[in-house]
């Protein structure tokens, strides 16, 4: 909150302020009396959110004084002490003013700073200045000046096709367009008080403005010195209006600070995908398609990038090796370790792949020689689909869950530690047919850790979704997959950002 003195004894001729439209500091600089510097303290108002606090009086004061007032001693008069006219009364009106403003930009930088996220940054931006400028609806176009985007439009009571009829008009026509085509880096409004009334304006903006029911717009950029040009926010008003100076000083005090935050998030934001994309093009770009087996994987990465990971890998002889694992950690030096990891546990499938423990057991020593700072869970599964058997070994992962008519169980898997948590790793493996029609589903500990649960009633959730799975998708394995991966994390637990990366790798036995 705002710390602002309780009494402020002011050595001026507020009257006189009052009638030049002053505001409070501009009346205590010009009147302050010379050569009593220690006689009198001007009252300095703190930076609220980054913002400073010049900013033009407020609409709200009173009138000033008649130029005549009457006689001191009458009462009732202006100058008289409790009159309504008063320069007292006018100072503390304008003090009001002040605070009332400040305090409002602090709440809304406030509200904007808690956004973690671009979407979520730029529909706050839209809320903050309707509300400043006194607008109902609006829209934000962002559109980096450097091009990497992401390019992306946000409406704020606008409809996906509201705004796909906005972006029919010519780009040049439009408010946006304007101030993102500039060159000279100027920070200008675009205004219009009264769009349908202009000679000039854009027959097919015309329409659009009647289809829609806006008669007004206020546009500002986005855009910052240290930030460079990042987009442009347009307000719409249903009447014929503009904001009045004062909401437009407002109104460009917060676009600015939202303009830094917004590079900040944008930054984050390419991060983000960059990430992503390295940590999907070191996983299959698709699934082999072997004899006797339908495949299916769902994967979710988090928004620093995870180290999960699933592969399915056709061996000599109508084999399939399938594989899911989990490196320790996040970030991009995760991402790489899966890398290193999924390669090389190919290799070692491809040349002993009929041995899964062998496969562990190799890919433990060259964990430990090559990164003994970091750990893994992984499972490994040899499969031969002609006869419906399964070799499995795990190291220190969650069991595999076999879905069927009859049946909907773990697979006992033996006890065994993470890989690199021992000096020399080594479980036996597990065999096990499926039924014709059965399906094998191979997942990560991440599915079980977003659910938010304790580890026992997360595995009830995972096995109620399984037995759950209705008799007509269980020949498709993704529609398996989807339907556990959903009822397992609803409500967009699936799609949400998390730490948690989730990987589901189904397989379904002809």
């Amino acid at each position: 909150m705002l710390d602002i003195p309780s009494s402020v004894s002011v050595d001026v001729e507020a009257l006189l302020a009052a009638q030049n439209h002053m505001g409070v500091c501009d009346a205590i600089e010009q009147y302050a009396p010379v050569g009593k510097p220690d006689t009198m303290t001007a009252p300095h108002f703190p930076k609220v959110a980054g913002i400073d606090s010049t900013v033009p009086p407020p609409a709200h004061t009173v009138a000033p004084a008649s130029p005549e007032p009457a006689p001191p001693s009458s009462p009732g008069a202006p100058g008289a002490p409790g009159a309504p006219g008063a320069p007292g009364a006018l100072i503390q009106d304008r003090l009001a003013g002040w605070v009332s403003d400040l305090t409002t930009l602090h709440e809304l930088t406030e509200r904007l700073a808690r956004t973690a996220f671009m979407d979520d940054a730029l529909h706050e931006v839209l809320r903050a200045g309707a509300a400043l400028v006194g607008a109902r609806r609006g829209l934000v176009v962002l559109e980096p000046a450097d091009g990497l985007g992401p390019d992306t439009t946000v409406g704020l009571g606008l409809a996906r096709a509201d705004l796909g009829h906005i972006e029919t008009v010519p780009r040049g026509a439009t408010s946006y367009g304007r101030i993102l085509d500039r060159t000279d880096g100027t920070g200008e409004p675009e205004v219009h008080a009264d769009l349908l009334s202009e000679d000039g304006l854009d027959p097919r903006h015309r329409e659009v403005a009647a289809r829609l029911g806006y008669a007004a717009s206020f546009a500002l950029p986005l855009a910052t010195d240290a930030a460079g040009r990042l987009g442009a926010a347009v307000w719409l008003y249903d009447e014929p209006a503009e904001p009045v100076e004062r909401q437009r000083h407002l109104v460009g005090l917060y676009t600015r600070y939202a303009t830094e935050h917004l590079a900040r998030l944008l930054e984050l934001e390419r991060a983000r995908t960059k990430s992503r994309t390295i940590a999907e093009e070191l996983l299959p770009p698709r699934l082999p398609r072997v004899a006797g087996v339908q495949l299916a994987a769902r994967h979710r990465t988090g928004p620093r990038g995870g180290g999960d990971w699933y592969d399915a890998l056709p061996l000599p002889e109508g084999a399939l090796g399938l594989t899911v694992g989990s490196v320790t950690g996040s970030g991009a030096s995760a991402v790489a370790a899966m890398g290193r990891l999924r390669a090389s546990l190919r290799a070692y499938a491809v040349m002993e792949g009929e041995d899964p423990v062998a496969v562990l057991s190799d890919l433990e020593l060259l964990l430990r020689l090559t990164e003994p700072a970091r750990s893994a869970t992984a499972l490994f599964a040899y499969c031969e689909p002609a006869l419906r058997k399964i070799v499995m070994a795990g190291a220190g992962h969650s069991p595999p869950l076999v879905i069927g008519e009859r049946r909907t169980e773990f697979v006992e898997t033996s006890l065994s530690a993470p890989l690199g948590m021992l000096a020399c790793w080594e479980a036996p493996s597990v065999e096990f047919s499926p039924e014709p029609g059965e399906t094998v589903l191979i997942y990560t500990d991440g599915l079980l850790h977003r659910t938010g649960d304790p580890m026992d009633r997360a595995f009830a959730r995972l096995h109620a979704a399984a037995a759950g799975v209705p008799r007509t998708i269980r020949n498709d394995a993704g529609a398996i997959a989807d339907h556990v991966l959903h009822t397992v994390l609803p409500d967009g637990l699936d799609a949400a950002d998390s730490d948690e990366d989730v990987v589901l790798l189904a397989a379904r036995f002809e």
